[in-house]
């Protein structure tokens, strides 16, 4: 959490009043947490600045000293995330770059991993987000969004370069993000049936690469379906 504030600092010096680093990281983490506390409790707008107040420890002056409304401190935390999802995905190793399969599967088990380690904040960006302004809300929407273009990506240049065996690169992202939701959203599902993140992750990679080399002859219902669409 420090860590994450820390580069919030960084990135929203001019808002925050306060000019002792180690002061404003400690300070920013406790009310960070606080909030994603309380909001994927609650809900955003139910969240008062009295209560974040109350759970951090710090006054109502205290708070105002980091930010100058609640909207303020949502897009911190919403930029946080944004940039931490488009940060992973610039650091594919240069090795499996040029490897559509290879790149693939690291997409997957890179954003599976993120969203363990920053698992409040993912929930509260995805669950909270059509309670968001409209600003914040296309935000929201649009970090969703890197990481199934990443995912698109990938799959087009594999089925380029005859590797996969699949048509429709876009609806196939799209069919694979919610698989990366579903770690952060409903962990306590998984958490019951003793699935830890290597299991998950590896049985999205093997489901996603079975489907990717999914004969031709089993994917003639799907063309069908998808011409009737068209039609």
């Amino acid at each position: 959490m420090e860590e994450r504030c820390a580069r919030i600092l960084e990135r929203h010096r001019d808002r925050i009043k306060v000019r002792k680093q180690h002061l404003v990281v400690a300070n920013l983490s406790r009310i960070v947490s606080s909030f994603l506390r309380l909001s994927n409790r609650k809900g955003f707008h139910a969240t008062s600045l009295r209560e974040l107040a109350q759970e951090s420890g710090l006054s109502m002056g205290g708070l105002y000293t980091y930010f100058d409304s609640k909207e303020t401190l949502l897009v911190m935390v919403l930029d946080e995330v944004a940039s931490s999802v488009r940060e992973m995905l610039d650091e594919v190793p240069p090795a499996i770059a040029g490897d559509p399969h290879a790149h693939l599967m690291w997409i997957i088990d890179a954003h599976i991993r993120l969203t363990e380690a920053m698992q409040p904040w993912f929930v509260f960006a995805f669950m909270e987000a059509k309670a968001f302004p409209t600003g914040a809300k296309r935000a929201a929407v649009d970090s969703e969004l890197m990481a199934e273009r990443a995912l698109m990506q990938a799959i087009e240049r594999g089925i380029a370069g005859g590797l996969f065996a699949i048509e429709a690169p876009q609806l196939l992202a799209s069919l694979v993000k919610p698989l990366l939701q579903d770690w952060y959203v409903k962990r306590s599902k998984y958490r019951k049936r003793n699935v830890d993140v290597a299991t998950y992750i590896a049985m999205v990679q093997s489901m996603v690469t079975r489907t990717l080399a999914a004969p031709a002859a089993a994917r003639g219902p799907a063309r069908v379906g998808m011409a009737r669409q068209r039609s």
